[in-house]
């Protein structure tokens, strides 16, 4: 088991704080407030070469036939790029950590599948050239039934989008096709719940849109190396990548990244460099290939999107004891960065809460989608919106303040959480009183008296929470008349009894605080409206 060195983190529940909320500057903020920054294209050279992409205008199709005579011979049009001349055509990024098969296409050979997959490139004298060149090529279809919906891929008889992965799903080590995650008796909680509550979260695809779009300068060197310069986040990784799709020895590589005009995860991907530097070898003069911003919009990943379902277990003190997670990462038509993200998904789950019983499966599914990437914290960041609406949603089921509701079910020092890890250096609770005073949101004082420090030991047991306050509630209602929530508006989805029994008497809601106690504008996150 990993640890914290204790001499770099000794003081980490220390208040005060080296960076936040200090006058520290950006190490490049003098460069960008003189515009002295140098970005990729802010380099000029002699003889450039211009490179552009034709993109598939169908999400699946067969490729019958592509003439492109007349561009080649099309006035500055110095090169055709096909699939042939790749030298090594498919590749997953990934694969360098050897995680998962190569299944992308530099450019696409047979089949297309996703709306602007590549298929030929064209280097011409300049951009207008290549545009130009790009209208006279010709090229045959045949559509092919494509799918859209992470749910509908994985039906049988659904179209196979990925050849690599026939099922439509990621494999894990070679075998499993999710992650997956068990810890106590999901289905013996659920049984004894009073209050079972589920709902679906469905997350759309992002695009990053930088003000700089993906770019890259192949210019070959007096010394038989290629040097590149590059927007890229990743630029080891966009080293490694671009010199085995190019079958080069790494060291005949020369990358400089420099500044970065926006990535936010889009520029981890290695999307031009490849075939900059191929297009600068057969070409022997530096090459520069960018997105317009209809590419960066079409071709550029986004982050995935995101299909979540959370059904909780809840007893009327507020204790959570039952949670079961499934989630669909869309992946689009290829890896890319999404089974990671499925990974760090999982590992996220059920939250900084101590939850006995947890299940999850989490799926990396391939669709006829642009293939997803990284952004802001990807894998996580969904899972956590989910989570964090399910709360406030458990919270307004059991009529208990969505904020000490979180207090009673957080992590706490020596609790045993669902990946079999003891808790350590808990502060949630802390965090939350804090967060309450600046706020002026009225807490209970055995909930301003809490600690993270506390009773986490006894709670490993996880049966064990006499250590914490039991709010003002009924008793308890017997399991044989679990109460199944739902609500007049279409988001959440109930798991309903076969035959509901009657619902029990609705608890007593809180007495509302007095306006002029704190005076907080509260936001229900449940129904989307303010209220005091």
């Amino acid at each position: 088991m990993l640890e914290f060195r204790k001499d770099i983190f000794a003081d980490e529940r220390d208040d005060n704080l080296l960076e936040i909320g200090q006058p520290t500057q950006r190490q490049d903020m003098l460069g960008h407030v003189t515009a002295t920054s140098r970005y990729y294209d802010d380099h000029r050279f002699a003889n450039l070469l211009h490179l552009k992409v034709l993109r598939s205008p169908h999400a699946h199709a067969r490729i019958r036939s592509i003439d492109d005579s007349a561009a080649a011979r099309a006035p500055g049009v110095k090169r055709i790029i096909r699939a042939a001349d790749v030298p090594v055509n498919l590749n997953t990024l990934l694969s360098l950590m050897q995680f998962g098969k190569d299944d992308e296409p530099s450019l696409a050979t047979d089949v297309v599948r996703y709306k602007g997959e590549p298929i030929l490139g064209i280097v011409a004298t300049s951009e207008r050239a290549a545009l130009e060149a790009m209208a006279l090529v010709r090229i045959s279809y045949d559509p092919l039934p494509a799918v859209f919906d992470v749910e509908e891929a994985l039906k049988p008889g659904a179209p196979s989008v990925n050849p690599t992965y026939p099922k439509n799903t990621f494999e894990y080590h070679g075998k499993y096709d999710h992650q997956k995650l068990r810890f106590g008796d999901v289905d013996a909680a659920f049984a004894q719940a009073d209050v079972v509550l589920e709902d679906r979260y469905q997350m759309s695809p992002i695009e990053h849109a930088p003000t700089e779009t993906n770019g890259s300068i192949a210019v070959p060197d007096t010394n038989g190396r290629i040097v590149v310069y590059t927007s890229t986040q990743a630029l080891f990784f966009s080293l490694d990548t671009a010199a085995k799709i190019n079958a080069l020895p790494s060291n005949q590589l020369h990358f400089i990244g420099g500044t970065v005009g926006g990535g936010f995860g889009g520029k981890v991907d290695t999307m031009t460099e490849p075939l900059a530097i191929l297009a600068a070898r057969l070409t022997g003069a530096p090459v520069r290939y960018r997105f317009s911003r209809h590419e960066e919009m079409q071709f550029g990943s986004p982050r995935g999107a995101e299909r979540i379902y959370i059904k909780d277990g809840i007893m009327r003190d507020g204790r959570i004891i039952a949670r079961q997670v499934r989630a669909y990462f869309d992946s689009g038509a290829y890896t890319r960065l999404s089974s990671y993200a499925v990974i760090k998904c999982a590992g996220h789950i059920p939250g900084p809460y101590t939850i006995p019983n947890v299940s999850a499966d989490i799926y990396c599914v391939f669709t006829n989608r642009t293939p997803a990437t990284a952004m802001r914290g990807f894998g996580v960041t969904a899972i956590d919106f989910a989570i964090e609406c399910q709360m406030d949603k458990d919270a307004v089921a059991i009529g208990m303040d969505p904020l000490e509701f979180r207090m009673l079910n957080a992590y706490r020092d020596g609790d045993m959480k669902a990946h079999r890890r003891e808790a350590k250096n808990c502060a949630l609770i802390e965090c939350a009183q804090v967060a309450a005073e600046k706020a002026q949101w009225p807490l209970r004082d055995e909930f301003r008296r809490m600690s993270s420090r506390q009773g986490g030991a006894a709670r490993a047991g996880v049966t064990d929470r006499s250590r914490m306050p039991a709010p003002a509630v009924p008793p308890r209602v017997p399991a044989s008349t679990t109460q199944r929530v739902t609500y007049e508006r279409p988001m959440p989805a109930v798991s309903p009894a076969a035959t509901p029994p009657p619902p029990p008497p609705t608890p007593p809601q809180p007495p509302a605080p007095a306006a002029s106690g704190h005076g907080a504008r509260r936001f229900s996150s449940v129904f989307g409206t303010r209220r005091r």
